[in-house]
This record gives structure tokens, sequence and C-alpha cells, in this order.
């Protein structure tokens, strides 16, 4: 019929245009749109994200900038953000029509009406349905969705810091082992000339045999550190290299490293600083997404036993050895109400209830966790600041020391004890110095990365050229 045949090509036209490759291959919701591309420190550049020179000497922000791009961590926050974008478009498309067509080609034989002889029958159908009304099941999907990509989003957010965080742990560390290293040579290069002066003296008398002893073994133990260093700076090299995506054996070159210079003790009200964490870090961000998506569940679970008002349409054409037989179209409301399901419903909601009570809870540990985090990192600053001082002092003090007891003894005024004591002090107040100096740079960063604040603008701050 003439209502058939136009019905029928509707529904075509529309099933065209939803199926069509653009909507297809792209983002009709606009859902992916709301993740950003993966990036490093530079994000406002067109292409955020190069090919990193890694045969330059490296600064701090080059290190985290390349850490952001090419860990795997990273990679995988920003795929997890994008699976959950595209959740939240599979919950809006629900809201649409759904439109199926189907054809068949049927070779038939029958003896009774056609002489035996074998015919040919073909047949095109589409449907249409609709749901009109659900009683909030598509909305409550869809807000569960929504939150749970929040959540990843915040969840992507908390992997950027700890990167971030790694990158500057991993910076430090590696140019700490270095200077641990240049310092046990100093120290060697001071226990062979302690060792030599205590060799000349027992030639001509003047030492006995314990005091070339001594020295020896103060020797042995200084090349035995100096072993030491060189492996803990492989070690914190190949930590490095994996951080920033790379292989162990690749070779990598820093820029120097100032002493730390943190100048007053850090001071700060901590109770304002748990107030001001609790507002940004992306952790507790994505448990208070959880929870609302749980929530959203329950609705979800709750409408599921409710009626449902459904849209039908339908039209089709029959051939039979190229002559039509018939043509059909069809439209039609359905409501669907269930009646019993065997109490799988009631137990469903109380399932959403509870998983909303354990996302509750878990808001409140990491809430609480927040506060234990800022506490510790600021009290872990505030230390690292004041041995910073402390430990410039004890270097200062152990090289006039041990300056004044290798003059006393190459003299022959004083004793190879005196010396060794005195070389070992310094030798202990170097590693003090460079290892208080570390401490502030990561307890700096710490501290900024429990707050949830760890962005470029802190390594203005950390940079060793602005030390």
């Amino acid at each position: 019929t003439d209502f058939s045949g136009a019905l029928l090509k509707g529904i075509l036209l529309g099933a065209a245009a939803l199926l069509a490759p653009p909507a297809l291959a792209g983002d009709p919701f606009n859902a992916l749109a709301a993740v950003p591309p993966l990036s490093g420190l530079r994000a406002d550049t067109a292409a955020p994200c190069q090919p990193a020179d890694l045969g330059k000497p490296l600064d701090l922000a080059e290190v985290v900038d390349i850490a952001l791009c090419n860990n795997p961590q990273t990679r995988q926050g920003w795929a997890g953000a994008r699976v959950q974008a595209a959740q939240v478009g599979v919950a809006q498309a629900a809201f649409l029509p759904s439109v199926s067509a189907g054809a068949s080609v049927n070779r038939l034989r029958n003896e009774a009406t056609r002489g035996g002889d074998a015919y040919t029958q073909r047949a095109l159908g589409v449907d249409l349905s609709y749901i009109l009304f659900d009683f909030g099941a598509r909305s409550a999907s869809l807000e569960s969705a929504r939150q749970l990509f929040a959540a990843a989003s915040s969840t992507r957010d908390a992997t950027v810091q700890a990167v971030f965080l790694a990158a500057v742990q991993a910076f430090f560390q590696r140019q700490a082992s270095a200077a641990v290293l240049e310092a046990t040579q100093q120290s060697e290069k001071a226990a062979q000339e302690s060792l030599n002066a205590a060799e000349a003296r027992y030639r001509v008398g003047s030492a006995t045999p314990a005091d070339r002893l001594q020295a020896r073994t103060a020797h042995a133990q200084a090349v035995l550190n100096r072993i030491g260093a060189e492996g803990a700076v492989k070690i914190a090299q190949g930590t490095l290299a994996n951080v920033l995506g790379a292989d162990p054996t690749r070779p990598l070159s820093l820029m120097p490293m100032p002493p730390a210079a943190p100048g007053a003790v850090f001071e700060a009200d901590v109770a304002r600083l748990i107030e001001e964490a609790r507002q940004r870090r992306p952790d507790l961000a994505a448990a208070e997404a959880q929870f609302r998506a749980a929530q959203a569940g329950v609705g979800l679970a709750a409408a599921s036993h409710l009626p449902t008002l459904s849209l039908g349409m339908g039209a089709g054409r029959s051939h039979l050895s190229g002559q039509p037989t018939w043509d059909s179209a069809n439209i039609g409301l359905t409501l669907t109400i269930p009646i019993f399901s065997g109490f799988s419903t009631t137990y469903k909601v109380r399932a959403a209830e509870a998983q909303a009570d354990v996302q509750a809870a878990r808001r409140e540990q990491v809430r609480l966790q927040v506060a234990l985090d800022v506490w510790n990192a600021h009290a872990n600053l505030a230390t690292a600041t004041q041995s910073v001082k402390t430990a410039e002092d004890l270097l200062e003090s152990a090289t006039q020391s041990e300056r004044v007891a290798a003059g006393r003894y190459r003299a022959g005024v004083g004793n190879i004890l005196d010396l060794l004591t005195a070389q070992v002090a310094l030798a202990n107040a170097r590693q003090s110095r460079i290892q208080a100096g570390t401490n502030w740079y990561v307890s700096r960063a710490s501290l900024a990365q429990a707050m949830g604040a760890l962005d470029a603008g802190l390594l203005t701050i950390l940079s060793p050229d602005k030390p």
C-alpha cells in the first residue's frame, strides 16, 4: 500500500541517518571530547607530548614532562577515563530509539500448491523501538555513568600527581647518589693521603705498625664505601629511566643540582592545609564520585521492577518469485509491568544500598587519609628544613676538624686515630648534608602532592637553577 511504502521509506531513511559511518566512527554525544589528550607539563600547546631527547642533560621540568608523557601509568589513567566517557555515551544512547532491519531469501518447494516447482521468496522488514517512559531507570543509569566518569577523571589526575612525584623523587635521588659518590671519592682520596703519610712516618720510625694498619683499614673502608656508592648510582639511574618509561640500560644525564637553600624554618597552619587538601585532592574527589554513582545505582535497581512504556513501529514487504505478495505496517504501544521475579529485584536494591554504604565508608577513609598525609608531609618538611641548616653547620665544623687533624699529623704532633676519626666524621657530614638537601626537595614535593597541588608551578621552587 501507499501508507506502508511511505512508512518503510521513512524508517529506512531514519535508520540510514542513525547508522551513518561518521556517527559510528565519531563522538555524536561529545562524550569522549570531555577527556583531554595525553599531555605533560606543556598542556597548553597543540601537541603537548613530543618525542623526548634523552641524549642531552635534562633538568627537573624536562624529567617530569617526559615521565608524564611516557610513563605507562599515565596512559592507563587516560585510557581508563576514555572508557568511562564512552560508557556515558552508552547511557545517553538509551534515550534514543533503536532501529533494526532484516532481510531473508528462501528457496522453497511445495508439492501441493505449485506442482513441485521450486520458487524463491524474498522478505524485507524494518522495526523501530523507543522507550517512552521507564520511571527514571535510564536517568539513573546515565547519572551513574557520569559519576563513574568523574571518578575516572579524578583517578587519572591522582595518577598524574603520583607519577609527577615519582619523577621528582627519582630525579633528586639520582642527583643525591651522584653527590654521595663524589663525596666517597673525596673520602677515599683523603684516606689514601693518610695512608701515604702513615707509611712515610713508619719508614722513618716515627709511627707504629698499628698506625699503618689503622690507615690501611680506613682506606679499605673508604674504597668499600665508594664501590657501594657506585652501585647506588646505577640503581638510581635505572629507577629514573623506569619512571621516564625507558629501559634501565638507557643512559641519562642530568643538569647539576646545587645544595638546597630552604631559608627560614617552614611554618604553616596544618588545619588550614588539611581543609585545603580535602578540597583539592583528586583521590578524595574520585571517592566522592564513586559514592554518588553508587547512590544512582540504588535508583537504577529500584526502577528495574517498575513498568516501562515503549513505542514500536514496523514495516515489511515480501516477494514471491518476483511478484509482491504482501505489505505490512504496524505501530503500537507496549506496557511492560514486572509482576514477580523471585525477589531478585528486592535483593538487587539491598545490594545497591550496601554498595553505597561501602563507598561512603571508603570516602570517609580517604578523607582521613588525606589529613594524615598532609600532617606527615608537613612534619617531614619542617624537619627537613631545619636539618639542612644543621647539616651545613655540621659539615663546616667537620671540615675544619679534619683540616686541623691532618695538619697536626703531617707535622708529627698528632696521632693517626685523631686523623681517621676526623676523616670519618667529615665523610658522614658530607653525606648528611647531601641527604638533608635531598630530603628537603622531596619533602617539599610530597607536601604539594598531599595537598593535591603538585603542578608545574612547584618546579620554580625545586628547579636546580632556582634553589
